[in-house]
């Protein structure tokens, strides 16, 4: 079937961008990625992934994490790895 349907939609620039450096990386377009996202809906009857509101620790974890509150810098792989053995 031919190609024949136009969608236009309004996201912020940043997104755009981070989300097809993604789509690069995975050798896909835009276009096909989105092909591949509605593909994905009419075989799942509805979102291919679980859309839920985060509990209250999460909500504080992203809160702080936006605000810079309360990180822990490792000066490496092996520092986090030996603070967590």
């Amino acid at each position: 079937m031919a190609k024949t349907e136009m969608i236009r939609a309004r996201v912020e620039p940043a997104l755009k961008h981070e989300a097809e450096a993604v789509f690069s990386q995975l050798g896909l377009s835009t276009t096909e990625a989105i092909t591949l996202f509605y593909k994905q809906v009419t075989l799942h009857h509805g979102l291919p992934f679980a859309v839920r509101l985060p509990n209250a620790e999460t909500r504080e974890a992203l809160k702080q994490a936006r605000e810079n509150e309360n990180l822990t810098e490792y000066d490496g792989v092996e520092d986090l790895k030996a603070a967590h053995s």
